[in-house]
């Protein structure tokens, strides 16, 4: 009996290209973040932080960490998976069964703020929307990158942004963080033919 295997899809070559943030930079870059959204919603009463899974979520705590000193007052973080909120998940096979995750918090009536790693598409936002409005009405919702890199596909801006970084298609922002890489960076590589 023989047994049949799936082609293996070959492993994409890349090259760093440079670092664009050090831990340092990472850190002031949140700080001033973090005083932008105190500014822009006067203070943090009713505003939630929500980061979208992975590096979203340790970025909204940071944040949260960050406001709630400059505010003294505490400001609820939560957690958004949206892997079954996708629009490029494979429509060949089983349809995963959907079974969002609780963000923590309830964000009805809240000024939430999602928070992203990388702003790319907006197709990670657009799913980030439908997930997180199927938790509740939030009275707004703003959106914060680390870093825009560009070549949006889907009409969504980022309210707060820490940088702004041209790349080319072929280019790939890395951001690394200490909660989940084990190092604090933000790197340009880019694919190699």
């Amino acid at each position: 009996m023989s047994e049949t295997t799936e082609p293996t899809k070959p492993i994409p070559k890349i090259r760093e290209k440079g670092r664009l943030m050090s831990a340092s930079e990472i850190e002031r870059t949140l700080v001033r973040l973090a005083h932008e959204i105190v500014e822009k919603h006067d203070g943090c009463e009713n505003l939630g932080l929500v980061g979208i899974k992975r590096r979203g979520v340790p970025l909204a705590q940071r944040l949260g960490s960050l406001i709630a000193k400059i505010e003294k007052c505490p400001v609820d973080t939560g957690v958004l998976d949206i892997s079954f909120y996708r629009d490029d998940l494979s429509t060949d096979g089983a349809r995963p069964k959907v079974a969002p995750g609780e963000v923590g918090f309830d964000v009805t009536g809240r000024d939430i703020v999602l928070v992203d790693d990388v702003l790319y598409t907006g197709r990670t936002i657009r799913a980030a929307l439908d997930a997180l409005f199927d938790h509740g009405r939030p009275r707004s919702v703003q959106l914060l990158a680390l870093i825009d890199r560009g070549h949006r596909e889907l009409p969504i801006q980022a309210t707060f942004v820490g940088r702004t970084i041209p790349t080319s298609r072929r280019e790939i922002i890395e951001v690394k963080l200490k909660e989940i890489d084990e190092q604090e960076q933000v790197l340009l590589v880019e694919l190699v033919d």
